[in-house]
């Protein structure tokens, strides 16, 4: 039985349940919306490693693959069914290296150089063309500049090229280069990692170093971008500590980064298909460790920015696996499973939606997490692309109290995780929207779901499961799995929703 087959006959048992004695429940409150979901928590990475931008995104204006101004027409189609919020580029690592006026002006005069991660770059995307693909997807722009090679000058001059207006000289390069009007610029990011890839430095120093930049990148009010500081990695507070207290009026926004690594190790990652359950339950264990970490940062926020001025922006997250066989530098494959980790991070930055801002995946094709894989003029839509796409509804939605009664509890040896993640909004469509997760490959698990303040009839919408936990699409079998359409009827009061086996829904319910 193929994949999609499977996944039907699977929703074909569960179209009207029966309530069971044991059954999960959950409460929402409809009547008390909470915080809003930025809609930049759905935000993306797009950074200059592998093929993650040259062949899997740009392709020039001279590819047989149809293409705007050199970005393919399929992947920006498939980006812009998910609504990207925002874009982060050029880095990362990267952009500790970039120097912005290697990709301006004519792309055959822009300079070839090698960078930190050994790949030719010919800077044929730089400024402009990155624009470019903004404006294509109807999304705001997150720059990342460079403190790591880079200087005051050079991160000033490049915020006047992009925001200036008038006789600034920077402003008439920008015009030479085809752009009168100024771009743009939502955020941008003073520095990455300078703990490590940006610097090797501490956090007192970077305050410094923040402090300094930020001072000379002068724009105009109406243009000049949000200021983000690059933060610590994973559960060290140290730098949200200092910097929160040192940069407070200076920043919206201070990062971390964490990635999902299931072998538990950067010497040992694990595999991004035919692994085992082990590995399986690994995945969802780590990923799930992101709700603690948010919660340390949070609490260090808490105590030096009481006023909450201060984001705590995730903007790099995601798996990252061994590159055994990758086509190119970071390119992984994207299972089911990845699925389920960015559905689980969602719910878990749902329910820090006041203190969690913005976030960005890495990355957008062909690298780690990717929402699409390219090879030549073949597309393919991973699992984790499907997961965004469900979740589109989420962005710029109210919170809605949610709790759950009678969890179930996934176990294998030593590791146990809840049973089923679970989040509620009101979106900007006015319809109250539910997603739930089962962590379990191997158990469906009945949801009665209670909602105080309406009266729900029922709920409609997608699942995204399949029978094997590594199923995934490729080149030659591209719909190996995809979400199919549930529904569900209340009775008695409640909403019975089975879901499968390790699963991602997201259901509107019909009041």
């Amino acid at each position: 039985m193929n994949l999609i087959k499977h996944s039907l006959a699977v929703l074909g048992m569960i179209a009207a349940p029966a309530f069971a004695a044991g059954q999960v429940s959950i409460s929402i409150d409809a009547g008390k919306p909470g915080p809003v979901i930025n809609k930049n928590v759905y935000g993306q990475f797009a950074e200059h490693l592998g093929t993650g931008v040259y062949q899997g995104m740009y392709v020039g204006s001279k590819s047989n693959i149809p293409n705007t101004k050199g970005w393919r027409n399929d992947v920006v189609g498939a980006l812009k069914e998910l609504h990207v919020p925002l874009v982060r580029w050029p880095g990362g690592c990267f952009a500790d290296t970039y120097h912005w006026r290697d990709g301006i002006g004519p792309q055959d005069k822009r300079p070839s150089n090698v960078n930190g991660g050994n790949v030719d770059e010919i800077n044929a995307v730089g400024t402009h063309e990155f624009f470019d693909l903004i404006d294509m997807l109807g999304a705001e722009a997150y720059v990342n500049g460079n403190v790591g090679t880079g200087t005051v000058q050079e991160m000033s001059d490049w915020v006047e090229y992009l925001t200036a207006d008038g006789g600034s000289p920077l402003a008439r390069l920008r015009a030479q280069n085809g752009r009168e009007k100024p771009f743009k610029v939502a955020l941008f990011g003073i520095g990455n990692e300078a703990w490590g890839c940006g610097g090797n430095i501490k956090p007192e120093y970077y305050a410094s170093l923040y402090r300094n930049y930020e001072n000379f990148l002068r724009a105009p009010d109406q243009s000049r971008p949000k200021m983000i500081a690059s933060g610590g990695s994973g559960f060290d507070t140290s730098w949200t500590d200092v910097l929160s207290k040192e940069l407070k009026g200076h920043t919206v926004g201070i990062s971390v980064h964490q990635y999902t690594i299931p072998g538990g190790s950067w010497e040992v990652k694990g595999e991004a298909l035919g692994f085992k359950e082990d590995e399986w339950i690994s995945a969802l264990a780590n990923t799930l460790k992101m709700d603690q970490l948010v919660k340390d940062h949070v609490a260090v926020l808490d105590k030096n920015d009481p006023e909450k001025k201060i984001g705590l922006m995730v903007d790099e997250w995601g798996t990252w696996y061994d590159e055994k066989g990758a086509k190119s530098a970071l390119h992984q494959q994207n299972s089911l499973r990845d699925a389920l980790v960015a559905a689980l991070n969602f719910n878990i930055f749902h329910e820090h939606a006041e203190r969690v801002t913005m976030t960005s995946i890495a990355q957008m094709v062909n690298v780690l997490q990717a929402m699409i894989l390219t090879d030549k003029e073949k597309m393919v839509l991973t699992p984790t692309y499907y997961a965004f796409q469900m979740y589109v509804p989420f962005q710029d939605a109210k919170t809605l109290p949610l709790t759950i009664k009678d969890n179930t509890s996934y176990t294998l040896g030593a590791v146990t995780i809840p049973g089923v993640s679970a989040s509620a909004a009101r979106a900007r469509d006015g319809k109250l929207y539910l997603a739930l997760v089962n962590t379990d490959p191997s158990r469906a698990v009945d949801v009665a779901v209670n909602v105080a303040g309406t009266k729900v009839k029922g709920a409609a919408g997608k699942v995204l499961t399949s029978a094997a936990m590594d199923a995934h699409n490729t080149f030659q079998n591209p719909q190996a799995i995809k979400p199919s359409a549930f529904s569900a009827r209340a009775a008695g009061g409640k909403l019975p929703i089975k879901v499968p086996a390790k699963a991602v829904m997201v259901v509107a319910l019909e009041e």
